[in-house]
């Protein structure tokens, strides 16, 4: 087990204190409350009411705007990281919940407002260039925007946040210990088997407990997103892509699956069954993924969460110092929340603070092999936004999601090549060989969580139904795996994936983004510095393009397609081969 958890950091709000010497306050008043409607309302209602007599006046108004909108944001950031990292906290509960439930339904009408004000100006055509994207964005809110759907997106986040605390909530007595799922899914990895299914059985019976709770939380938010779609005379699957800003349609989704089922989930089962043959059994069960093959304890690079920062510090001084110079103010703010503990939401993320312009990771670290790929990826997502942090215009600080996760996966195989900072060399090549094999895991997992959300959005079922069309799919992408006497277990498995509860269509970028990565790890094999020059200035663009666009100034090909991923999935696996 991972050392003695430390209690959560509690001084980066010191450290991190706004508002921020780089970027003072001209609008916004020094002492004001964000948590006070009465204290914000006078400011947006002035933004709402200001005459706007030519473009130097257009442009002061949208400064403006930016700045209360930075100040409001990083208030809701704030707020929605205490509540993540202390879910047992009644009084960070409520406050986020008091943001939620009286804050931003009411910035959602003036928002509005807003837009329209800024599209009905003559000036606006005249607006720099970089400023398209965000217009594009501008429009689409106004489309999709309906007073009626304010409250039923406030009761959308408040379920939201009921899912995050029922999978934070979860624990199980182990050798007399009151562990949660995270602490357990590290004897997932131990070479006795009789281990290893004794800790899934725990871990699967807890979350099974919970079915019932999780499918009708699940359903009232399945009622509340067709209610938000029905409103606008749309189906919910238009409506999310519409919303997403997304370059790609539905039919590009399924080209996708297709192509996955094709050229990965071959090489996916190719890799379980020989993992089967090393093992020497007869089939392949559920806890037997996570374990060494050749029955070597599982890694362990680290104890304790200044270790792992430690080590992460000096993988990106060996990649890139202007990236190192990032990870330590991340370090020296305080801006992570490591270690997994009880009371702690599931998960990891990077947030936004949208005002002094810095980024806070979250995550749940357990002292495991993944944890550094998971804070290799945090931390691309947090170069990512501090690269753009001096884009003038919100919007442009952050990009399609697609490409944000490029800017994280493509960290993890750029931060693999110094695992030595880990491990020792026969160490190294059994993590790139996990770290691989993930590669083929995921591919197939998003087509498959994918492909439900898209069956869940457009066709009418029940419960029963939902089960059995997961199991469908799992048996269409998955891994072939002997699931007798435990088949109950199999049809919930979804519900442990957030983004279906919290973040509906989110989870395609995930794949799109492994491609993108990839062509930026394949390119660091033959020219690091030319990977990593077209890496960090793809990042800095920010927002300010398209997602094709944004590929491209990465020096990617954006398809979706099965012939661009079959020769990625093909370097993959020679280098899978290559580290036995």
């Amino acid at each position: 087990m991972i050392a003695p958890v430390s209690p959560a950091p509690q001084n980066w709000k010191q450290k991190a204190a706004r508002p921020s010497p780089d970027y003072p306050r001209r609008f916004v008043p020094q002492s004001i409350d964000l948590g006070d409607w009465d204290m914000q309302r006078p400011l947006w209602e002035e933004l709402q009411n200001r005459s706007l007599p030519d473009a130097v006046a257009l442009g002061k108004w949208i400064a403006d705007w930016n700045e209360l909108s930075d100040a409001v944001g990083e208030e809701s950031s704030r707020r929605y990281i205490d509540m993540t990292c202390y879910t047992q906290d009644p009084e960070k509960e409520a406050a986020y919940l008091k943001f939620v439930e009286e804050i931003e339904p009411k910035l959602a009408p003036i928002g509005d407002a807003l837009n329209r004000k800024l599209v009905e100006h003559p000036g606006v055509s005249g607006l720099p260039k970089d400023y398209a994207p965000w217009l594009r964005s501008v429009k689409t809110g106004i489309e999709l925007f309906r007073e009626e759907n304010i409250s039923i997106h406030t009761e959308l986040a408040k379920l939201s946040q009921s899912y995050q605390k029922i999978m934070g909530d979860m624990t199980v007595e182990w050798e007399g210990q009151t562990r949660t799922l995270s602490q357990m899914s590290t004897l997932l990895q131990e070479p006795d088997r009789s281990v290893r299914e004794a800790a899934w059985r725990k871990i699967a019976e807890r979350r099974l407990q919970e079915r019932e709770r999780l499918d009708s939380l699940f359903d009232q938010m399945l009622v509340l997103r067709r209610k938000i779609a029905d409103n606008l005379g749309m189906d919910y699957i238009s409506y999310t892509f519409k919303g997403n800003l997304r370059d790609y349609t539905p039919t590009d989704c399924q080209r996708f699956h297709e192509a996955v089922e094709k050229a990965v989930v071959p090489v996916y089962r190719e890799a379980l069954e020989e993992r089967r043959k090393s093992l020497g059994l007869e089939k392949l069960r559920p806890w037997d993924f996570n374990c060494d093959p050749l029955g070597r304890p599982p890694l362990k690079p680290f104890q304790g969460s200044q270790e792992l920062i430690d080590g992460v510090g000096r993988i990106f001084e060996k990649l890139d110092p202007e990236l190192a110079a990032m990870f330590d103010v991340l370090r020296e703010h305080g801006l992570m929340d490591l270690e997994n503990r009880v009371g702690k939401a599931p998960g990891g993320y990077q947030s936004s603070l949208t005002e002094v312009r810095l980024p806070f990771i979250f995550m749940n670290a357990v002292g495991l092999n993944d944890d550094v790929f998971t804070l290799l990826h945090e931390s691309g997502h947090s170069f990512h936004y501090l690269l753009s942090r001096d884009q003038t215009l919100p919007f442009n600080r952050s990009a399609p999601m697609e490409f944000c996760e490029v800017a994280s996966m493509s960290m993890e195989r750029l931060g693999a090549r110094f695992l030595g900072e880990f491990y020792q060399p026969d160490e190294i090549k059994r993590s790139i060989r996990v770290e691989d094999e993930e590669v083929f895991r995921l591919l197939p997992w998003v087509a498959t969580v994918d492909a439900f959300q898209h069956w869940i959005y457009s066709t009418p079922h029940t419960s029963e139904q939902r089960r059995d069309q997961w199991l469908t799919l799992d048996k269409r992408f998955g891994p072939d795996v002997d699931w007798t006497g435990i088949e109950e277990f199999r049809g919930y498995a979804w519900h442990r994936q957030l983004h279906i509860f919290e973040y509906p269509f989110y989870y395609i970028e995930y794949g799109i983004a492994q491609l993108g990565a990839l062509q930026v790890w394949s390119r660091s094999l033959d020219n690091p510095s030319e990977a990593l020059k077209l890496y960090k200035h793809g990042l800095s663009v920010g927002g300010t393009r398209g997602l094709a666009d944004l590929f491209a100034a990465t020096g990617l090909c954006f398809d979706m397609g099965e012939a661009a991923i079959r020769p990625l999935i093909e370097k993959v696996k020679q280098e899978w081969r290559s580290v036995v």
